[in-house]
């Protein structure tokens, strides 16, 4: 089987770009496999690639060229936003090349990509038939033009058939599928799959742990950061920080001003593994329908519990008493958690944390994705013969 992968890659890298790249090397080890991927830009040349993108030929024909230089079995595409855009699903038609697209955000739902506006869960345009409301609060970018022409982009393809001649959408939890399914007739559940994400099993030391509280990602109002910081900043409880974003300056004030309250910056692998293996659990506020959580399964790879908001993939992700606790969203519940996690018998812990290295080894290994990758890519390419 030949399966050529094709991916936008954003200005600045994140967790769609780091999945790309570990299914690549990840098929690489038993198929034939090529990459095709296109760049973000900012400034003129990122406006002009934000306005073509609605029918961007140029991209097009760079697919074309890799259809037939490699006739691939199947073409999985994952970001297409915005370097590349829609029209690659057409051209794969075309050609009946059998195609897969992993969703990976909400952006086919609604132009914030985040179901999230201004702090809180946004779902008001999920049932318009174009969503006038998220534009009028410029939710993407804060601007009313960009909001606009990216709902634009997805109706339009929407009105003339390309979402429809995606084969299979990969979605990554049962809260990302359920949202879908109900909020468009584009995404029929007959075209969906579940596949979450995976990381690698690293082994290491047991140590004793900590008593700190350990948050990473990125420091952003969707990801919950303010209910975090509102939580710590009124108790005597400890966290360390790390990563990177809008909010850091926020971060760094609040580490000043409270001892309880540690930035750590950004990490590389080895100190995000270091840390998650020390920290007494992980917490995930996120206040978004987060459709994954790749930091999750870090956690669960170093046989760490996660504290997360019931929100989302958390809220499948995260079984409540065993591998982890739920709250209710609130920096009130946060707290009422944390304490009932620290008065927690040491016994416990470690039963939840069991628990969070038995999901690893169920779910999210690299042997588990590898064989539902190849289901995946069989089960299409069988369709599409029979249906020729």
């Amino acid at each position: 089987m030949k399966i050529l992968l094709v991916h936008s890659y954003y200005h600045k890298r994140g967790g769609e770009d780091e999945v790309f790249e570990q299914e690549y090397h990840l098929l690489k080890t038993k198929y034939n496999v090529e990459r095709l991927y296109f760049k973000n830009h900012i400034g003129l040349k990122g406006g002009i690639q934000f306005l073509m993108s609605i029918w961007n030929f140029l991209a097009a024909r760079k697919l074309e060229k890799a259809i037939r230089r490699f006739k691939p079995t199947v073409v999985h595409m994952h970001n297409l936003h915005f370097s590349s855009g829609p029209l690659l699903i057409r051209v794969a038609k075309k050609y009946n090349i059998p195609t897969v697209v992993t969703l990976h955000n909400y952006r086919l739902l609604c132009p914030s990509g985040t179901l999230s506006y201004n702090g809180r869960v946004f779902t008001k345009s999920l049932r318009q038939k174009f969503p006038w409301t998220a534009i009028r609060l410029k939710v993407y970018r804060n601007s009313y033009f960009q909001s606009f022409y990216l709902a634009f982009i997805t109706w339009f393809h929407k009105k003339i058939g390309t979402w429809d001649m995606v084969n299979c959408y990969v979605v990554l939890s049962d809260a990302a599928i359920t949202l879908f399914h109900e909020c468009s007739k584009s995404f029929v559940q007959e075209k969906m799959i579940i596949k979450p994400n995976f990381v690698k099993r690293i082994e290491m030391e047991s140590s004793p742990r900590n008593e700190r509280f350990l948050y990473i990602g990125r420091l952003s109002e969707e990801k919950g950061i303010h209910v975090l910081l509102n939580a710590f900043s009124r108790s005597d409880f400890f966290i360390d920080i790390a990563g990177d974003g809008d909010l850091k300056h926020e971060v760094e004030q609040a580490s000043a001003r409270f001892n309880n309250i540690n930035f750590l910056g950004s990490l590389n692998k080895a100190q995000v593994l270091a840390y998650m293996k020390d920290c007494t659990a992980l917490i995930v506020p996120s206040i978004w329908y987060e459709p994954f959580g790749l930091v999750t399964v870090e956690a669960f790879v170093s046989g760490t519990a996660v504290i997360a908001n019931n929100l989302g993939a958390m809220s499948s992700m995260i079984i409540h008493g065993y591998n982890g606790m739920h709250y209710d969203g609130s920096s009130e519940d946060l707290l009422q958690k944390l304490g009932d996690w620290l008065r927690m018998p040491e016994f416990q812990k470690d039963k939840l944390r069991e628990g969070a290295m038995e999901s690893y080894k169920r779910f999210y290994t690299p042997e588990t994705n590898l064989e539902k990758l190849m289901t995946i890519y069989e089960v299409v390419k069988n369709n599409e013969t029979n249906r020729n």
